[in-house]
């Protein structure tokens, strides 16, 4: 496909990184000629310096002819106005990146009167996982998953602690038309493998033929389990701390955010019912406790510092509030939030560039799709015969260890899939994939014979 990205900045870098891997022509515009120079060299694409909002500019390079224009400068307005004026002069789909709560409020009237297809919001994607997390605790509804002949279970493993201190080989023995395709552990979700050892803190996701698992959750499902959330303090009242604290107040929970800005203390005060603001440094330990930070239900940290967001974290772990979460942007960090033992880590540049992958993809490949603790994604495709993943036994592919292949249904029959599995045509395959290795899963399925220009 033909694909179109207008701003080179972290969000479109992203999505055109993960384009790459499979058979997609891309074009990215910026005005920022040394930024566009540095992408030119790193990767295989097209770049175009100029002002995307130039109709000339977007006719010159035959914007009527591509399949997809993402819209991501830092701008709402930009982004719409070029989301617009792509899809007037003939592109097939545009989508655009929107931030602002007062775009948000009347999304879908800026869709029909601008006509534009698809809009994103990086910071309520985080926030509704971060709602999802605090609110309903599990991730999956009521802690079950289910794709036609096919179901996932997620649960503590306190819940079956048989399956504490094996590995992966010795739980398939306890479970054995099962497979464990995802740990949480620390606030960080793991691709398990063969010698990964199952501890006794972690939650488990785990896939199988639907009537087994529905057996299996019958027998580890907390039932009732209702949250008692009741004090959530945020820290950091951008637009994340924002759309958190207005969902959780109209849920009834008492909120409160300290922000270090005045001035956008008086934007919150104003635009926030229920909720008590503090301008504040959070860093202050002296102000936390003045605050009751002890009595808090749930910590969340969202300024514009991962530093500053994994500090705090930290500090509200170690007083012992049950749910401690963290938006994190930083990929190098994920080893030290592990070690930190912070219940969530989210990145919301991953959260969003999936969703948009996934609306590029549309129907053709993706048949349904699930974030789970919005660092992983489980996925339905339907395999074809021109995909790198078909006619391969699993062994010989070479797979990221952030992918794994959980499950295939052939025909009425499940596979739980080993190595020497082969994926054939027309196979319906349940993939498990870490946001973070979106990019490489791409490549598993572009054509065997495809070639970029």
């Amino acid at each position: 496909m033909e694909i179109a990205i207008v701003g080179a900045g972290k969000l479109g870098i992203k999505v055109a990184t993960a384009l790459l891997g499979g058979d997609h022509s891309i074009t990215v515009i910026d005005k920022n000629e040394e930024v566009l120079s540095k992408i030119s060299q790193q990767m295989d694409v097209m770049t175009v310096k100029g002002n995307g909002k130039n109709i000339s500019l977007l006719k010159n390079y035959g914007i009527d002819h591509f399949d997809f224009l993402l819209a991501a400068t830092e701008s709402d307005e930009k982004n719409i106005v070029i989301a617009s004026f792509a899809k007037k002069i003939g592109c097939t789909k545009v989508i655009a990146r929107v931030r602002e709560p007062e775009y948000m409020n009347q999304m879908d009237f800026i869709k029909d009167a601008m006509n534009i297809d698809y809009l994103v919001n990086p910071d309520l994607a985080i926030t509704l996982e971060i709602y999802k997390y605090l609110v309903e605790k599990y991730t999956l509804t009521n802690g079950i998953f289910s794709s036609g002949k096919i179901s996932l279970v997620q649960f503590q493993v306190k819940k079956l602690k048989k399956l504490a201190g094996l590995s992966m080989i010795d739980a398939r023995k306890v479970l054995p038309s099962m497979l464990i395709v995802a740990i949480s552990r620390n606030g960080k979700i793991i691709i398990p493998h063969g010698n990964t050892i199952v501890e006794d803190c972690d939650t488990l996701y785990i896939i199988g033929e639907k009537s087994e698992i529905s057996a299996l959750h019958r027998k580890v499902h907390e039932k009732g389990k209702y949250t008692n959330l009741q004090k959530v303090m945020i820290i950091g009242g951008g637009k994340t701390g924002f759309y958190l604290a207005r969902k959780l107040s109209e849920f009834g929970v008492a909120v409160k955010i300290i922000e270090k800005s005045k001035d956008r203390c008086y934007y919150l005060s104003t635009n926030l019912d229920d909720v008590m603001i503090l301008h504040g440094d959070a860093t202050d330990t002296n102000l936390l406790e003045e605050e009751n930070i002890e009595e808090m239900d749930a910590f969340v940290t969202a300024t514009g510092f991962d530093e500053e967001n994994l500090l705090l974290a930290l500090m509200a772990k170690q007083r012992g509030i049950e749910d401690v979460i963290s938006k994190v942007s930083r990929p190098s960090y994920k080893d030290l939030i592990e070690k930190m033992g912070i219940d969530m880590a989210l990145n919301p540049l991953d959260i969003v560039a999936s969703t948009i992958l996934r609306y590029i993809q549309g129907s053709k490949k993706i048949i349904s799709s699930l974030l789970i603790q919005g660092q992983a994604e489980i996925m339905e495709i339907v395999a074809s015969n021109n995909m790198q993943l078909t006619n391969v036994p699993l062994h010989q592919l070479d797979l990221p260890d952030g992918v794994l292949i959980a499950a295939i249904h052939r025909g009425q029959n499940i596979i739980i899939p080993d190595g020497n599995t082969t994926i054939l045509e027309d196979d319906r395959v349940t993939i498990f994939c870490l946001l973070k290795d979106i990019a490489e899963l791409e490549g598993l399925f572009k054509n065997k014979r495809g070639f970029h220009l």
